[in-house]
């Protein structure tokens, strides 16, 4: 659930309130009791203040139309600085005119013309406690960078650069503004092996296929204050991974060759299987087909194992390998039948048993059989014998 900001703040200061509101709802994902703030009539700050201490976080909005004058120490000593801090309550302050707030309240923002690097000093410490103030590298950048700023950082959306160097430099401006920052290198990888990337640097097993796995990421990421960089993404990678809800995505256009990355690991396996030498050698191509296989299968990878198959048992295909396309269709069948994909399954196993299984022979010795169980021959017909022929009453004779 989100955090909660109690703005105590007078009638007069509503709309600075509502701005202030609108910002912090927009880019630090908490939701502000705006409403529950605003001072009655007869109500003070200090009996504010301390009505405020139900939510997560304070903001005691002085102005020329809330700050008592005079207001000793003894009215806003308790409620403001003692009171707080035993109960571990976070207060901070805001200066909305030019009224002089007490020195020792702190910390304190002046908002008095809403200046946007202001607004962003009070997010981020709304965030995270603190707030700094990143030195800038690229003058030449800046005002893309802030162009950024507006269009990712101060709410969630979707943007498009050129350049891998200017979405560098907006992660190192504006790292306070998300819970996390996501890299994902796109360059010549499958959508499969993004998510698998993905899932892990998010600390997740994703277990289904790649569809129900793309789904289960925007899900989680919707969520939270993310930000995701798609690093020489294609359109198809950006349709795929573009997040939304509370989090953005950053898509950099321009392509950057893929490297060789370290040896031993998932993606190592992935590049050099599909970089494979030519001629193929193919036992080291099956060592690392099964290796690949067993290190995804162990991280929840399924989507990846299974595209390890499908390009192993292609390969096995071409060069009529019969041992490994039982092995790989067998493994195949295995994963689509506990994603409950059971009509592809049949039609795999079906077509493993009927063309790739070793149909085993039984040795069977060769013996007459029994006299009982012979059947005899139909004896042939006897021959009639041959007809004589009558003679004709004309060749009859009495004497």
């Amino acid at each position: 659930m989100s955090r909660t900001v109690f703005p105590c703040h007078a009638a007069a200061d509503r709309a600075t309130a509502a701005s202030i509101a609108s910002f912090l709802e927009a880019g630090a994902d908490v939701r502000v009791l705006l409403e529950e703030g605003q001072m009655q009539p007869g109500e003070d700050l200090a009996r504010k203040a301390r009505e405020g201490r139900m939510a997560d976080m304070v903001l005691v909005l002085f102005s020329r139309h809330s700050l008592p004058t005079p207001w000793p120490r003894s009215k806003w000593e308790g409620p403001m600085q003692t009171e707080p801090a035993e109960e571990n309550v976070r207060l901070g302050f805001v200066k909305c005119d030019d009224c002089s707030p007490p020195r020792v309240l702190t910390p304190l923002f002046d908002l008095a013309g809403l200046a946007l690097p202001d607004l962003r000093r009070l997010k981020r410490w709304v965030r995270a406690g603190s707030y700094g103030e990143p030195a800038v590298l690229h003058p030449d950048l800046a005002a893309d960078v802030e162009a950024l700023g507006k269009a990712i950082a101060d709410r969630s959306g979707i943007s498009t650069v050129g350049r891998a160097l200017l979405a560098t430099e907006f992660r190192r401006m504006f790292r306070e503004d998300f819970d996390q920052m996501l890299h994902l290198e796109c360059g010549g990888r499958s959508l499969a092996a993004l998510a698998g990337d993905l899932g892990s640097q998010l600390g997740l097993r994703i277990e289904g296929d790649l569809e129900s796995n793309l789904e289960s990421l925007r899900a989680y990421c919707s969520a939270r204050r993310l930000l995701l960089w798609l690093d020489g993404a294609s359109e198809d990678e950006a349709a795929a991974f573009s997040m939304a809800g509370r989090s953005s995505t950053l898509i950099s256009t321009e392509a950057r060759p893929e490297l060789p990355p370290d040896a031993g690991s998932l993606r190592a396996i992935q590049f050099a299987l599909r970089h494979p030498a030519e001629p193929v050698d193919w036992d080291n191509f099956c060592r690392l087909s099964r290796q690949g296989v067993r290190i995804a299968a162990e991280q929840g990878r399924m989507a990846e194992c299974f595209e390890f198959l499908q390009q192993w048992h292609s390969l096995a295909k071409t060069l009529e390998d019969r041992p490994v396309l039982e092995e790989s269709a067998c493994e195949i069948v295995w994963i689509l039948e506990g994603w409950n994909r059971f009509a592809e399954a049949r039609r795999w196993e079906f077509d493993r048993a009927t063309r790739y299984d070793d149909q085993m022979s039984l040795e069977i010795e060769f013996s007459s059989p029994p006299a009982s169980r012979l059947v005899r021959p139909a004896e042939a017909p006897a021959e009639k014998p041959p007809r004589v022929p009558l003679p004709r009453p004309e060749q009859f004779s009495l004497f």
